[in-house]
């Protein structure tokens, strides 16, 4: 039996997408972030040394870190697809699957660090600081959100809107791993007030993803995707 060791509000949503995806049983446990700090709980370093989430259990096997676990599923359990808008693994030397790969790394190494850093810089003008150091919290914050990680979240979102506009998924024709992946990101960028006007054909994206049964299945049993701010 696959353990799903989720924290609420994180990554971790698309790991329970892609087992709903493909129909695999699993045990969900559902772990609370510290209210003050956000943090994940000291519990999760009892499964994996970094105390973060996601992380599965399968068997003996412990396997960490969102994109090392959906290639593990996929190559674990993937089968030739029962329904045929289900995710099923791309062959390699096609485009699908270098298109595949190209956005499983971006995820992680070109969107979501900027989208982190928008996050926390966001942030640390609300913590609890002296009146006095607010004012220059708030003043250096926004100027490295306006020179440094907006410049970088716009151009990944218009490349985005770009390869949206012209593919009905992120590897193509079809649903794969990449996907999933994206997912977190995509709906990230959309929790921006005014992303859905700019950007139709992202918007239009995530309200396909959004509207499959499996995502539904997987938002009933993990919550709410993103935190907010």
């Amino acid at each position: 039996m696959i353990t799903v060791h989720h924290l609420e509000m994180s990554r971790s949503q698309r790991v329970l997408w892609l087992l709903e995806e493909l129909g695999l049983p699993y045990e969900l446990k559902v772990y609370p972030r510290d209210p003050k700090t956000r943090l994940a709980p000291a519990a999760l370093k009892q499964i994996h040394p970094m105390g973060k989430s996601p992380v599965i259990t399968d068997g003996d096997l412990v396997v960490a870190e969102s994109g090392a676990i959906l290639e593990y599923l996929m190559e674990r359990y993937a089968q030739p697809a029962a329904q045929a808008d289900a995710p099923a693994p791309t062959q390699p030397g096609t485009p699908e699957h270098l298109q595949c790969r190209y956005w499983m790394h971006f995820a992680e190494g070109s969107l979501m660090n900027w989208l982190v850093m928008k996050l926390v810089f966001m942030t640390i003008p609300k913590q609890p600081m002296p009146f006095f150091v607010r004012p220059i919290a708030r003043a250096l914050c926004k100027q490295v959100q306006q020179r440094l990680i907006d410049p970088n979240v716009a151009g990944a979102t218009a490349f985005i809107e770009s390869h949206l506009s012209r593919n009905a998924w992120f590897a193509g024709e079809r649903l794969t791993v990449a996907d999933v992946q994206m997912s977190f990101a995509v709906s990230a960028l959309m929790a921006r007030g005014d992303q859905a006007a700019r950007c139709p054909a992202i918007a239009a994206y995530v309200r396909k993803m959004e509207a499959r049964p499996a995502y539904q299945r997987a938002l009933a049993k993990g919550g709410p995707v993103i935190m907010s701010s």
